[in-house]
């Protein structure tokens, strides 16, 4: 991995806190990531942008025409969450996720999942699960090209072309199995090559290509929907998932929820190569349901800051709050979301207290 632009102490951080939970856990993440900064002698510029559906409310726009020339020289983007009942997803997503994450060239999306303490999974007590999916994260079923026709007639219809190249299916490989060499060295991937004729076939050649490379390595290639089953019934079997847009976004969501909530479930957006800033976020979307009440749960947007650390460069910092949430989970104090009765503030003054006081930290 090459360094990051920043490679000293002090980063421009770009902040969409956006909608919904977002405006309540992006704050509270910045003030524990001040907090393990300080320790580490770490500085930030949080610059907020204002960007989400209340843009969109006065503009007709997500963000403005120029969002991604101003976001360009920031070291790092934090999104926190965006979405309204009263804005289409699909406004919201293209409006300012995906134009972020293809224009930087976010072509990896990286979720990882485990068994927390104090988390009550929905599986066996005993289940122990440690595992992270590779999700493609600039092509395959996301695409733009397609479109509908005959409106209001019976014959309407509607058509999305999937887009998988060579280059896209080798880098998110070959990123999957270099995290997978760190790890057990065991990477699984998803297919469903017997049923979607032509751009799973190719995902299974390129995968297969790719892992020529890597001979220490056992590639497993499952069918999504046996995959997605066995993610269920025995997802400590699992190490690294490499999967296309789609089945790593559904994959994500399903193993989160699994361990007890996606309320704790971070992601990162990231451009390998450092040449773009990459995106930090939580996977809980804006939970206009609870938004206002003071009971979010900030954990999931306090693990993508600390994947946010480790991705500055800043590896010990990044362990040090990550092993500090663990310790405030463990010792009972969460959200109602996990079955506690903490508020978004006290989980994350406990936070702060933890990471103050490191030597109290499990």
């Amino acid at each position: 991995m090459t360094n990051n632009k920043s490679t000293g102490s002090h980063h421009r951080i770009a902040v969409i806190a956006g909608d919904g939970i977002g405006l309540e856990v992006t704050p509270a993440a910045i003030r524990v990531l001040d907090t393990i900064g300080a320790r580490h002698g770490l500085s930030f510029d949080w610059e907020e942008t204002g960007w989400g559906t209340e843009h969109y409310f006065k503009h007709g726009r997500m963000m403005p025409t120029d969002a991604i020339d101003r976001l360009r020289p920031y070291d790092a983007i934090f999104l926190g969450a965006v979405g309204h009942p009263d804005v289409p997803d699909a406004e919201t997503l293209w409006g300012l996720l995906i134009p972020i994450r293809r224009s930087f060239d976010q072509y990896i999306n990286l979720r990882p999942v485990e068994t927390l303490p104090g988390v009550r999974s929905f599986l066996r007590d005993d289940t122990d699960i440690d595992l992270v999916i590779v999700r493609e994260n600039a092509e395959g079923e996301y695409s733009s090209i397609g479109g509908r026709i005959y409106s209001g007639q019976p014959e309407e219809s509607a058509y999305q072309q999937a887009v998988f190249t060579r280059r896209g299916v080798d880098r998110v490989t070959r990123y999957a199995a270099d995290l997978s060499m760190t790890r057990t060295r065991a990477l699984t991937s998803a297919t469903k090559s017997n049923g979607i004729i032509h751009t799973m076939p190719f995902w299974d050649e390129v995968v297969s290509d790719v892992m020529r490379d890597y001979p220490q390595i056992a590639l497993t290639s499952v069918l999504i929907d046996a995959l997605a089953a066995k993610l269920v019934m025995h997802p400590e079997r699992f190490d690294v998932i490499v999967a296309s847009n789609l089945f790593g976004d559904i994959l994500s969501d399903l193993a989160a929820a699994a361990v007890g909530s996606i309320g704790i479930a971070p992601s990162a957006n990231l451009n390998p190569e450092r040449r773009h800033p990459s995106m930090f976020e939580p996977v809980h979307g804006s939970a206009p349901d609870i938004a206002g009440k003071g009971v979010a749960n900030p954990i999931g947007q306090i693990w993508a800051g600390s994947m946010m650390l480790d991705h500055l460069g800043h590896t010990n910092a990044a362990a040090e709050l990550k092993a500090a949430f663990r310790t405030v989970l463990s010792s009972g104090i969460s959200t109602p979301d996990l079955g506690g009765s903490a508020t978004t503030d006290e989980v994350t003054a406990a936070i702060i207290s933890a990471v103050s006081t490191p030597a109290n930290i499990a």
